[in-house]
């Protein structure tokens, strides 16, 4: 096992696999100020961009969810035309790149970009058209990463089935998949059963927000009643883990997701933000990563939570003491639950990922 310590330079050089990320979550601070000026939109706290990104961060974590959850009507009321669009998924596309990201699943509800008049249709083809070009320009630079993005439905919008439809109708275009997101409390699972249903008739994936906020019924519904191949955050599982003496004692539920090695979309920094969490040192991210589930590490909302994926990989080997081999196995992990063809995962791992991991070790 390599003790190889993870310096800041090794975790951006290191190839990475990103699979919870949301589009109306990382506008860079700089666009949201062009975009509000082109529309006069004059809800901003501040025309300045430091000033504005530090106001999207929470000031104490885990004290103001109210206050991460009111960027989002910032964010969004500047995605509403296809040009916003995709210049947001480009940049999005092109600054993941940037931070040595090789594969990235961002996702992102349509319906909440329809103020402008635009179809669903048109705004998922305004967003691949945007990560298309953004690959572009990061290949230019020598950066080679591949995006794709999930559909998410709102519970609270009910529209679900039809956000299901539209994941299958892009499908060979570069939707990899369905997720639901917004509230858990209120708003379970099994409301959108239809939807679920008919992704899983299509032969096609899906991920479900559940076990973030709320507990574990949250996933309990979305594992046994939807049938979810992946977790978005899912940390509330460790609620069905048990300390005796000196060892843990899994309860079903926690033991059923990760013998059948469902996925965790784990992110810890939005997870201290929104009162998830205490503390990245009291996050059970590492706790689950020693028990073995399928952990994988994620940055929900770069601009909210002032983060990238390099910089919540060195966050938690701050906290935890992570090496490279921890690096590694997680983006592994990443690699291996992405919503990509089995010859093209094995593609990214053997060809990217581990001779990536490999080059690091020999030059230290």
């Amino acid at each position: 096992m390599s003790t190889t310590p993870l310096t800041r330079e090794r975790i951006i050089a290191a190839p990475k696999v990103l699979l919870h990320d949301h589009l109306d979550g990382g506008v860079r601070p700089s666009t949201m100020l062009d975009l509000a000026a082109e529309i006069d939109y004059r809800g901003l706290p501040t025309s300045d961009p430091d000033d504005l990104a530090a106001w999207f961060v929470a000031d104490a974590p885990g004290s103001d969810l109210v206050h991460y959850l009111e960027g989002f009507a910032h964010t969004i009321a500047v995605m509403q035309t296809k040009d916003q669009l995709e210049r947001v998924a480009s940049e999005t596309a092109y600054d993941l790149a940037l931070d040595g990201v090789v594969y990235a699943e961002i996702r992102f509800a349509p319906e909440l970009h329809q103020d402008g008049g635009l179809s669903p249709d048109e705004v998922v083809e305004a967003v691949l058209a945007g990560f298309a070009h953004g690959t572009a320009q990061a290949r230019a630079r020598g950066r080679t990463i591949i995006v794709r993005t999930l559909i998410s439905a709102m519970r609270q919008l009910h529209r679900s089935e039809e956000m299901a439809q539209l994941a299958v109708r892009f499908r060979d275009a570069g939707v990899c998949g369905f997720d639901i997101a917004g509230p858990e409390d209120g708003f379970p699972p099994t409301e959108h059963l239809a939807a679920f249903h008919l992704i899983q008739r299509e032969n096609f994936h899906m991920t479900i927000h559940a076990g973030e906020a709320f507990g574990l019924a949250s996933i309990w519904e979305a594992v046994q009643f939807c049938d979810a191949e992946r977790l978005g955050h899912g940390v509330r599982i460790v609620d069905d883990i048990e300390r005796v003496d000196d060892q843990y004692r899994l309860g079903r539920l926690a033991s059923f997701v990760r013998d059948r090695r469902i996925p965790l979309e784990v992110c810890p920094t939005s997870n201290v933000h929104t009162g998830a969490a205490a503390s990245l040192s009291e996050h059970p991210i590492e706790l689950l990563r020693q028990l073995r589930f399928r952990v994988t590490l994620n940055t929900d909302n770069r601009l909210m939570s002032g983060i990238t994926l390099s910089g919540e990989f060195a966050a938690c080997a701050d906290a935890f003491g992570w090496t490279l081999d921890d690096m590694q196995w997680l983006t592994l992990n990443a690699a291996k639950s992405s919503f990509f063809q089995f010859d093209q995962r094995l593609a990214l791992i053997d060809d990217v990922i581990k001779p990536g991991y490999a080059a690091l070790r020999a030059s230290v």
